[in-house]
Protein backbone atom coordinates (compact mmCIF):
# COMPACT_ATOMS: atom_id res chain seq x y z
CA UNK A 1 0.00 0.00 0.00
CA UNK A 2 2.94 2.37 0.56
CA UNK A 3 5.56 1.03 -1.87
CA UNK A 4 8.11 3.68 -2.77
CA UNK A 5 6.88 6.11 -0.11
CA UNK A 6 9.06 7.57 2.63
CA UNK A 7 7.48 8.17 6.03
CA UNK A 8 8.76 10.04 9.07
CA UNK A 9 7.03 9.00 12.31
CA UNK A 10 7.70 11.03 15.44
CA UNK A 11 7.45 9.30 18.78
CA UNK A 12 8.07 5.96 17.07
CA UNK A 13 10.44 4.17 19.44
CA UNK A 14 7.57 2.40 21.23
CA UNK A 15 3.80 2.07 21.51
CA UNK A 16 1.53 3.37 18.77
CA UNK A 17 4.42 4.99 16.89
CA UNK A 18 6.49 1.80 16.74
CA UNK A 19 3.46 -0.26 15.73
CA UNK A 20 2.77 2.24 12.95
CA UNK A 21 6.38 1.96 11.80
CA UNK A 22 6.02 -1.83 11.59
CA UNK A 23 2.75 -1.54 9.68
CA UNK A 24 4.29 0.90 7.18
CA UNK A 25 7.36 -1.33 6.72
CA UNK A 26 5.11 -4.33 6.11
CA UNK A 27 3.57 -2.27 3.32
CA UNK A 28 6.94 -1.52 1.70
CA UNK A 29 7.49 2.06 2.83
CA UNK A 30 10.84 3.56 3.76
CA UNK A 31 10.47 4.43 7.44
CA UNK A 32 12.31 7.05 9.46
CA UNK A 33 12.17 6.44 13.20
CA UNK A 34 12.11 9.78 15.02
CA UNK A 35 12.76 9.56 18.74
CA UNK A 36 13.54 11.96 21.53
CA UNK A 37 17.00 10.47 22.16
CA UNK A 38 19.70 8.86 20.07
CA UNK A 39 19.85 5.82 22.34
CA UNK A 40 16.14 4.96 22.18
CA UNK A 41 16.02 5.65 18.44
CA UNK A 42 18.93 3.33 17.70
CA UNK A 43 17.47 0.65 19.97
CA UNK A 44 14.19 0.74 18.01
CA UNK A 45 16.08 0.65 14.72
CA UNK A 46 18.08 -2.39 15.82
CA UNK A 47 14.87 -4.21 16.70
CA UNK A 48 13.26 -3.39 13.35
CA UNK A 49 16.36 -4.38 11.38
CA UNK A 50 15.94 -7.93 12.68
CA UNK A 51 12.90 -8.20 10.41
CA UNK A 52 13.06 -5.50 7.76
CA UNK A 53 15.72 -4.43 5.19
CA UNK A 54 18.23 -2.00 6.59
CA UNK A 55 18.13 0.16 3.47
CA UNK A 56 14.46 1.03 4.17
CA UNK A 57 15.18 2.24 7.70
CA UNK A 58 16.71 5.41 9.06
CA UNK A 59 16.75 7.18 12.41
CA UNK A 60 16.68 10.82 13.49
CA UNK A 61 16.36 12.47 16.89
CA UNK A 62 15.99 16.24 16.43
CA UNK A 63 14.84 18.47 19.27
CA UNK A 64 11.14 18.87 18.46
CA UNK A 65 11.16 22.24 20.21
CA UNK A 66 13.70 23.53 17.66
CA UNK A 67 12.32 24.21 14.17
CA UNK A 68 15.78 24.57 12.63
CA UNK A 69 16.80 21.14 13.94
CA UNK A 70 13.64 19.60 12.50
CA UNK A 71 14.15 21.29 9.14
CA UNK A 72 17.72 19.96 8.92
CA UNK A 73 16.68 16.43 9.92
CA UNK A 74 13.83 16.34 7.39
CA UNK A 75 16.11 17.60 4.63
CA UNK A 76 18.54 14.81 5.53
CA UNK A 77 15.66 12.35 5.03
CA UNK A 78 14.87 13.87 1.65
CA UNK A 79 18.51 13.65 0.57
CA UNK A 80 18.73 10.01 1.68
CA UNK A 81 15.51 8.70 0.15
CA UNK A 82 14.73 11.31 -2.50
CA UNK A 83 11.46 12.41 -0.95
CA UNK A 84 9.44 12.81 2.22
CA UNK A 85 5.95 11.59 1.38
CA UNK A 86 4.29 10.91 4.75
CA UNK A 87 4.63 12.57 8.14
CA UNK A 88 3.00 11.08 11.23
CA UNK A 89 3.04 13.54 14.13
CA UNK A 90 2.76 11.03 16.95
CA UNK A 91 5.11 12.35 19.66
CA UNK A 92 3.22 13.62 22.67
CA UNK A 93 2.79 13.60 26.42
CA UNK A 94 -0.14 13.52 28.82
CA UNK A 95 -0.83 14.77 32.32
CA UNK A 96 -3.60 14.19 34.84
CA UNK A 97 -2.74 17.02 37.23
CA UNK A 98 -5.60 19.08 38.61
CA UNK A 99 -5.73 22.73 37.63
CA UNK A 100 -5.06 23.46 41.32
CA UNK A 101 -1.79 21.53 41.31
CA UNK A 102 -0.59 21.78 37.70
CA UNK A 103 2.46 24.01 37.42
CA UNK A 104 2.49 26.57 34.60
CA UNK A 105 5.70 24.95 33.35
CA UNK A 106 3.92 21.57 33.10
CA UNK A 107 1.15 23.04 30.96
CA UNK A 108 3.69 24.78 28.74
CA UNK A 109 5.68 21.56 28.29
CA UNK A 110 2.55 19.75 27.09
CA UNK A 111 1.75 22.51 24.60
CA UNK A 112 5.36 22.60 23.36
CA UNK A 113 5.41 18.91 22.45
CA UNK A 114 1.76 18.25 21.58
CA UNK A 115 1.06 21.44 19.61
CA UNK A 116 4.16 23.48 18.75
CA UNK A 117 6.10 20.42 17.58
CA UNK A 118 3.19 19.36 15.37
CA UNK A 119 3.28 22.77 13.71
CA UNK A 120 7.07 22.75 13.34
CA UNK A 121 7.16 19.26 11.83
CA UNK A 122 4.18 19.95 9.56
CA UNK A 123 5.76 23.15 8.27
CA UNK A 124 9.11 21.50 7.53
CA UNK A 125 7.44 18.52 5.84
CA UNK A 126 4.98 20.63 3.84
CA UNK A 127 7.81 22.68 2.32
CA UNK A 128 9.39 19.47 1.03
CA UNK A 129 6.07 17.94 -0.09
CA UNK A 130 5.12 21.08 -1.99
CA UNK A 131 8.04 20.51 -4.37
CA UNK A 132 6.38 17.33 -5.68
CA UNK A 133 2.81 18.59 -5.23
CA UNK A 134 1.88 15.60 -3.09
CA UNK A 135 2.12 14.32 0.45
CA UNK A 136 0.28 13.17 3.55
CA UNK A 137 0.42 14.63 7.05
CA UNK A 138 -1.20 12.61 9.83
CA UNK A 139 -1.62 13.71 13.43
CA UNK A 140 -2.31 11.76 16.60
CA UNK A 141 -5.29 13.32 18.34
CA UNK A 142 -7.31 11.70 21.13
CA UNK A 143 -10.87 10.90 22.13
CA UNK A 144 -10.45 13.51 24.90
CA UNK A 145 -10.10 16.18 22.20
CA UNK A 146 -13.81 15.64 21.61
CA UNK A 147 -15.04 15.14 25.17
CA UNK A 148 -12.41 16.52 27.56
CA UNK A 149 -11.32 14.66 30.68
CA UNK A 150 -11.95 15.12 34.43
CA UNK A 151 -8.41 16.35 35.24
CA UNK A 152 -5.29 17.23 33.33
CA UNK A 153 -6.75 19.97 31.14
CA UNK A 154 -3.46 20.52 29.30
CA UNK A 155 -3.69 17.26 27.36
CA UNK A 156 -7.22 17.64 25.93
CA UNK A 157 -6.50 21.32 25.25
CA UNK A 158 -3.46 20.32 23.22
CA UNK A 159 -5.45 17.73 21.28
CA UNK A 160 -8.24 20.23 20.57
CA UNK A 161 -5.45 22.34 19.04
CA UNK A 162 -4.21 19.37 17.00
CA UNK A 163 -7.71 18.99 15.57
CA UNK A 164 -7.74 22.65 14.63
CA UNK A 165 -4.36 22.38 12.93
CA UNK A 166 -5.52 19.28 11.09
CA UNK A 167 -8.66 20.86 9.68
CA UNK A 168 -7.01 24.19 8.85
CA UNK A 169 -3.90 22.71 7.23
CA UNK A 170 -6.10 20.34 5.22
CA UNK A 171 -7.73 23.37 3.61
CA UNK A 172 -4.49 25.33 3.22
CA UNK A 173 -2.40 22.52 1.76
CA UNK A 174 -5.03 20.91 -0.51
CA UNK A 175 -3.99 23.04 -3.53
CA UNK A 176 -0.51 21.49 -3.24
CA UNK A 177 -1.82 17.92 -3.27
CA UNK A 178 -1.12 17.45 0.44
CA UNK A 179 -3.74 15.66 2.53
CA UNK A 180 -3.97 16.23 6.29
CA UNK A 181 -5.91 14.00 8.67
CA UNK A 182 -5.82 12.88 12.30
CA UNK A 183 -6.51 9.69 14.21
CA UNK A 184 -8.18 10.05 17.61
CA UNK A 185 -7.45 6.90 19.64
CA UNK A 186 -9.57 5.86 22.56
CA UNK A 187 -8.27 3.76 25.43
CA UNK A 188 -5.32 1.83 24.02
CA UNK A 189 -3.06 -0.84 25.50
CA UNK A 190 0.13 1.20 25.72
CA UNK A 191 2.53 1.66 28.63
CA UNK A 192 0.40 4.51 29.95
CA UNK A 193 -2.71 2.32 30.23
CA UNK A 194 -0.79 -0.73 31.46
CA UNK A 195 0.53 1.24 34.43
CA UNK A 196 -2.95 2.09 35.72
CA UNK A 197 -4.34 0.11 38.69
CA UNK A 198 -6.27 -3.00 37.62
CA UNK A 199 -9.56 -1.73 39.08
CA UNK A 200 -9.25 1.53 37.15
CA UNK A 201 -8.54 -0.36 33.92
CA UNK A 202 -11.57 -2.58 34.49
CA UNK A 203 -13.86 0.41 35.13
CA UNK A 204 -12.56 2.12 32.01
CA UNK A 205 -13.13 -0.90 29.77
CA UNK A 206 -16.73 -1.15 31.03
CA UNK A 207 -17.42 2.21 29.37
CA UNK A 208 -16.40 0.87 25.93
CA UNK A 209 -19.28 -0.76 23.98
CA UNK A 210 -16.91 -3.10 22.11
CA UNK A 211 -15.78 -4.41 25.49
CA UNK A 212 -12.04 -4.05 25.21
CA UNK A 213 -9.22 -1.57 25.06
CA UNK A 214 -7.72 -0.89 21.68
CA UNK A 215 -4.37 -2.28 20.62
CA UNK A 216 -1.55 -0.25 19.12
CA UNK A 217 -2.09 -2.17 15.88
CA UNK A 218 -5.69 -0.90 15.71
CA UNK A 219 -4.37 2.66 15.61
CA UNK A 220 -1.58 1.74 13.21
CA UNK A 221 -4.15 0.27 10.80
CA UNK A 222 -5.98 3.61 10.76
CA UNK A 223 -2.75 5.46 10.01
CA UNK A 224 -1.95 3.00 7.23
CA UNK A 225 -5.34 3.54 5.58
CA UNK A 226 -5.11 7.33 5.78
CA UNK A 227 -1.53 7.30 4.49
CA UNK A 228 -2.41 5.15 1.49
CA UNK A 229 -3.99 6.00 -1.84
CA UNK A 230 -7.13 4.24 -0.58
CA UNK A 231 -7.79 7.50 1.29
CA UNK A 232 -6.90 9.77 -1.63
CA UNK A 233 -10.17 11.73 -1.34
CA UNK A 234 -10.11 12.10 2.45
CA UNK A 235 -8.65 15.21 4.07
CA UNK A 236 -9.48 17.28 7.13
CA UNK A 237 -10.94 14.27 8.96
CA UNK A 238 -10.51 13.34 12.62
CA UNK A 239 -10.94 9.56 12.58
CA UNK A 240 -12.06 8.16 15.93
CA UNK A 241 -10.66 4.72 16.73
CA UNK A 242 -12.14 4.18 20.17
CA UNK A 243 -14.52 1.19 20.25
CA UNK A 244 -17.35 3.75 20.45
CA UNK A 245 -15.88 4.93 23.74
CA UNK A 246 -17.57 7.97 25.23
CA UNK A 247 -17.00 9.82 28.49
Amino acid sequence: MLKGKTAVITGSTRGIGLSTAVKFLENNANVVICGSKQESTQKALAKLKETFPEDRLYGIWPDLADYNAIEKAFNDVKNRFGSLDILVNNAGMASYSSIFTMEVSEFEKIIDLNVNAVFYCSKAAAIIMRERQQGVILNTSSMVSLYGQPTGCGYPASKFAVNGLTKSLARELAPYGIRVNAVAPGVTNTDMFANLPDDMKARTIKTIPLGRAGEAEDIANAFLFLASDNASYISGTILSVDGVART
